[in-house]
């Protein structure tokens, strides 16, 4: 259920059905509001978001949207995350149940926090 190659994250939202569009646009802008100052993309076919080099991906696929954070987005949250499938660096979220979007938001936040204290660390 993916949808064809898109250039941006417009159009890859658009190939898809109107519930899974609608969760798709939630998850944007719930990270849109943790980073508003990333970059949208579209890499490895997905939707990405990009700052300062950190990069959050997020996915439609048949049963769940695939959140893909890094290790440290999904380990720095290992409790939160319990009650989903995780794999190393990325998050199953079932359409079968409201979408965490305070978690993800603070997922992101961290991610994003992590990044900019990686930066300060490099240049002090």
């Amino acid at each position: 259920m993916r949808a064809l190659q898109s250039e941006n994250i417009d159009e890859y939202i658009a190939g898809f059905p109107a519930g899974i569009r609608a969760i798709l646009e939630q998850v944007r802008v719930t990270v849109k509001e943790a980073a508003p100052d990333a970059t949208e993309a579209i890499s490895y076919g997905m939707p990405t978001f990009i700052l300062n080099g950190n990069r959050v991906y997020f996915g439609a696929f048949k049963k769940h949207l695939g959140f893909f954070p890094t290790p440290a987005g999904v380990e720095s949250f290992e409790k939160e995350l319990s009650a989903y499938k995780t794999g190393r660096g990325s998050i199953q979220f079932p359409y079968a149940q409201p979408m965490p979007l305070a978690l993800i938001k603070k997922i992101v936040k961290f991610q994003m926090q992590r990044q900019k204290s990686s930066i300060k660390k490099s240049k002090g």
